[in-house]
């Protein structure tokens, strides 16, 4: 927790483009800055570093000076996107009155969407939503152990599935977040979780996020990257995932890799990323799998990857050790590539 920050300022705010109702739409992103996540209290996922967007303690005024200050840069976007450390729908991080407050400032845009963990979904705090949210949920993976033993989420699939249907029954829509290469997962294994877990959501799912492990800093996943014992997965395998899934799923698909390109984020050998990523974001507007196809003879770095932690049965980068660049690239200033 850092408490440099001040409470009654936003973490950020940007504007960025989604999709209402199929069609590309002007949205704007405002992160809050609140006392944080309740799990995270209790350990917090082994992935997540939003605690340090956390302050100890944040009033009534400081969130309305916070809504203000949205406001102040808000230029009527219809589409608004409000993130937490945790869960918008969690009274003891977002009081009653702020929320309501929150929704009535955006009461004319055509979309909303926040986070919540799924315990705080109940059709009582559901009823008093507007029909315009989109609740996003961070399913994660569709496999309990992995939810309990590698991403240490604090809920199972089916609080995520129950949570997800009351949403869909109260006209709302869902969006499921999925991470692709939780900590000890190799990049097949990652591969077929992800689209095992996206089945799994697709019967409760509007869209479908797609999120690569982004090594964030005070993490366990952190530990693990530093000591070679975890890489961020490749971006081919991105591609692969949205690729099996086409046209399976009902959900749009879609994937806004943080960190990608470097070597915290999903990453492959640093002459394709680029454009790769950008074919990554026009697929998730327009779903049309051609957009996914760049060439780059690392493909071929990639599937000896795949075939290599298959034959030593682990899950460590195995680039580790071939590249002092790399190594020292983690060591030093976080291997962001330019």
């Amino acid at each position: 927790m850092r408490e440099n920050r001040l409470p009654f300022q936003l973490e950020a705010c940007w504007k960025e483009k989604d999709m209402i109702s199929g069609r590309v739409s002007d949205a704007m992103v405002m992160i809050m800055r609140t006392s944080g996540c309740c799990w995270a209290n209790k350990g917090g996922c082994t992935m997540c570093g939003y605690r340090q967007a956390s302050v100890s303690t944040v009033s009534e005024d400081d969130f309305n000076k916070q809504i203000d200050e949205a406001l102040s840069k808000y230029k009527g976007e219809p589409f608004v996107k409000i993130y937490t450390s945790g869960s918008f729908l969690d009274e003891n991080e977002i009081p009653a009155p702020i929320r309501e407050r929150i929704l009535k400032e955006f009461s004319r845009c055509e979309r909303i969407l926040f986070e919540s963990r799924p315990e705080f979904v109940n059709e009582e705090v559901l009823s008093a939503l507007p029909k315009t949210v989109t609740v996003a949920l961070g399913l994660e993976s569709s496999d309990p152990d992995v939810l309990s033993v590698s991403i240490k989420k604090g809920f199972t699939p089916e609080d995520s599935r129950r949570a997800g249907m009351l949403i869909k029954s109260a006209s709302m829509a869902v969006r499921t977040y999925l991470m692709l290469k939780p900590p000890f997962f190799t990049e097949s294994a990652a591969i077929e979780d992800t689209v095992r877990s996206a089945v799994f959501a697709d019967e409760f799912s509007d869209e479908i996020s797609i999120n690569p492990l982004n090594v964030q800093r005070g993490t366990y996943a952190e530990r693990l990257w530093r000591a070679g014992e975890l890489r961020p997965p490749w971006i081919w395998s991105l591609a692969e995932v949205l690729k099996i899934l086409s046209g399976t799923v009902n959900a749009r698909l879609m994937s806004s890799p943080s960190g990608g390109g470097t070597m915290r984020g999903v990453h492959n050998c640093g002459n394709c990323d680029r454009k790769m990523l950008d074919g990554i974001e026009r697929f998730s507007f327009s779903q049309d799998v051609k957009d996914l196809d760049v060439r780059c003879d690392c493909i071929k770095n990639w599937q000896t990857y795949l075939e290599s932690e298959k034959i030593l049965g682990t899950a460590a980068d195995l680039e580790r050790g071939f590249s002092d660049d790399l190594a020292l690239g983690g060591a030093k200033d976080g291997g962001i590539r330019h």
